[in-house]
């Protein structure tokens, strides 16, 4: 964790906030057909990879051939949810007019219905992100993630609820809208969410009868290594989506605000908390793009209906402006990274609070 004090005054804030503003005015002039040009070529490879994967699985009684399948099946689901459906619900590609690249009604390979994922990501936790009691991506209704989250008996499963949330990690997210934590308090009950659970059900129907009896069947005598091939593709593709996740909001280093601080906070201050509830990944091209370019957290967060294959350009510059306000710019390599998340979510299994001094989204007046 970072040790540094760090505050802006409102004027810095604001200056901060104007540099950023530059950054992405400059890539949104620039957007055009090379854009158009990737993220087609993306959805095309992902949609060969998955009638590869599926076909191979059908000779899956030769361990090569499972092996093969299962893998690009794996890979098909990682992009069709992080570089390709993830992205394209942000509107990253809505000034394209392509009606396939349309966020509103994009749908995409995973349990959570669409709607439900635009309203509990795009809206609440890019716009509440990091802060305690309104950003539920702070451990999902689930876990302990922030010392501000006051402890409970129930957190000392914290390491075991992580564990669960990471290998059923679709449904976990399929979840989120339904509020679970306001359910267990009394605040609300299962009742009030009928219409959110009825829509999470029959998103989630459809994958398990698409994965687990549709293709299986059409598998005749090979049905048995079409299932479990499809069962470790999505295995793949909860614990990858997991790990890329937690890595970029949860690693030492990252920050949780109160309501209080981030009351009446400007575009500037907004930037600001951005930055340090962020953490970025180190790694090579084929890293990114297996991360949907959310190995660039922090870039994501300060603009996330930008395309995010230009992620990687705009980095350094980010990265200049913060070093310039003094601001930390988190970043490291995934092993790392991931190795903090556990320590934290150990951590955070027993009644301990700490709460960060490390930075002000503003200056006291």
């Amino acid at each position: 964790m970072n040790t540094q004090h760090i505050t802006l005054t409102r004027e810095q804030a604001d200056d901060f906030g104007r540099e950023l503003d530059a950054i992405r005015e400059r890539v949104i002039a620039d957007l055009g057909q090379t854009d158009v040009d990737y993220i087609r070529r993306v959805i095309k490879a992902q949609r060969a990879m998955e009638i590869g994967g599926r076909a191979l699985l059908f000779a899956g009684i030769f361990p090569p051939a499972w092996v093969a399948g299962t893998a690009l099946l794996g890979i098909s689901k990682i992009l069709d949810n992080m570089e390709i459906g993830h992205n394209v619900m942000h509107g990253q590609y809505e000034w394209t007019g392509d009606p396939a690249l349309r966020g509103r009604t994009f749908e995409w390979d995973t349990a959570c219905p669409a709607d439900q994922w635009r309203h509990s990501h795009n809206y609440s936790h890019h716009t509440f992100t990091n802060i305690v009691g309104m950003d539920r991506d702070i451990g999902y209704g689930i876990l302990r993630m922030s010392p501000d989250q006051r402890w409970r008996p129930y957190y000392l499963g914290n390491p075991v609820y992580a564990f669960l949330l990471m290998v059923l990690f679709q449904y976990g997210v399929a979840l989120h809208e339904l509020e679970t934590e306001r359910i267990r308090s009394g605040e609300i009950s299962l009742a009030d969410k009928r219409d959110v659970l009825r829509e999470i059900w029959h998103k989630t129907r459809r994958q398990l009868l698409k994965d687990y009896v549709a293709f299986p069947l059409l598998a005749g005598p090979m049905a048995p290594f079409v299932f479990t091939g499809n069962l470790t593709a999505n295995l793949i593709r909860n614990v990858w989506s997991y790990a890329i996740i937690f890595c970029g909001h949860f690693p030492d280093g990252t920050q949780e605000f109160t309501v209080e601080e981030t009351r009446n906070e400007s575009r500037g201050q907004w930037y600001f908390r951005q930055v340090l509830g962020s953490a970025n990944l180190t790694g090579g091209k084929l890293f990114h793009l297996l991360s949907g370019n959310l190995s660039h957290q922090i870039e994501h967060h300060l603009f996330p209906d930008v395309p995010a294959r230009r992620y990687a350009e705009m980095a350094p510059h980010v990265r200049e402006v913060c070093e310039r306000y003094g601001i930390p710019y988190n970043a490291g390599p995934l092993p790392k990274q991931f190795a903090t998340v556990v320590r934290k979510i150990v951590k955070l299994a027993l009644p301990t609070r700490q709460r960060s001094e490390d930075a002000t989204l503003v200056e006291a007046a």
